[in-house]
């Protein structure tokens, strides 16, 4: 089914690197990250409050726990957030600390309840030296994919049976059986190949078709793909580089967009901000974060 989508800025913030937007339906409001500014935000969907907390050590994805916490990825460590507090309850794990070339990337909660975030690699002649890990309710970290040089697009299925994965400099898409008890991967697929002009994979989120919507972020687009790796729809974005999308809203049916703001961007661009548009289609409900172990 091919529509348009009518993008309209709703937080025009100028992030950096506008990354891993979240909606939390408890709260009605989106959770997002500025990964280079090391800031993560809140913003209210009703229009109520925006509030900001810059950190140290970073702000790279962000994911929502049951307790109201958030699981928050920083350079090489995963945290448990108190968002009413803005305080850091919890340190959960390490990640390769011993890597100052590599730094956590994009990450989101599984419907396992355990965290899955992957590495990149910073270097200027990038290597396959990243992962994928999961991050179990008990801190343990199990090294799930290798060989990557920048672990990108997490998302599931409605029915939380299939895993995407994406590397956005190895140009591909991937898709994984799974099993929702043990966060056992397994029948890895290429789901589909990009390049620089058709738009490079960066974060994700999928419908309740099973479709799976990969940000475009060299291209200006929005790449909806359907669950057999065909292309539906390029959907047009108002800027140059979004960055990753998500369903929000009592119905899941506004799509919200992050993107980031390119070095030498116009000043009166709105790249780096926050775009949404209404979808026909909704997306599938993200999972929470089982810290019930902290």
């Amino acid at each position: 089914m091919s529509f348009d989508l009518t993008f309209e800025c709703v937080l025009d913030l100028r992030c950096t690197v506008a990354e891993s937007p979240v909606y939390d339906d408890r709260r009605n409001c989106l959770f997002f990250v500025d990964i280079g500014k090391g800031v993560l935000h809140r913003a209210d969907l009703i229009g109520a409050g925006h509030i900001a907390w810059t950190f140290d050590h970073g702000a790279c994805c962000v994911g929502l726990a049951h307790s109201g916490r958030l699981v928050l990825a920083q350079r090489d460590r995963v945290v448990l957030f108190d968002p009413e507090r803005g305080t850091i309850a919890k340190e959960i794990a390490s990640i390769e600390t011993a890597r100052p070339d590599t730094r956590l990337n994009d990450g989101k909660v599984g419907p396992d309840g355990a965290f899955w975030v992957g590495t990149m690699h910073e270097a200027a002649d990038r290597q396959l030296v990243a992962s994928l890990y999961r991050v179990s309710s008990k801190g343990a970290v199990e090294r799930k994919v290798g060989d990557v040089i920048c672990s990108n697009g997490l998302a599931w299925n409605a029915d939380g049976s299939i895993l995407f994965h994406s590397d956005s400099r190895g140009l591909w898409i991937d898709r994984w059986q799974f099993d929702s008890k043990t966060g056992t991967i397994s029948g890895r697929r290429r789901l589909a190949v990009l390049d620089e002009a058709s738009g490079r994979p960066d974060g994700a989120a999928t419908d309740v078709a099973g479709n799976y919507w990969s940000a475009g972020v060299s291209a200006g687009v929005l790449n909806r793909f359907s669950p057999e790796g065909r292309l539906i729809q390029a959907h047009p974005y108002p800027v140059s580089a979004p960055t990753m999308p998500c369903f929000a809203g009592p119905d899941l049916k506004t799509l919200f967009v992050a993107s980031l703001r390119p070095v030498g961007t116009n000043v009166q661009s709105r790249d780096g901000g926050i775009f949404a548009a209404r979808s026909p289609v909704a997306g599938a409900a993200v999972h929470r974060f089982d810290d019930r172990a902290f």
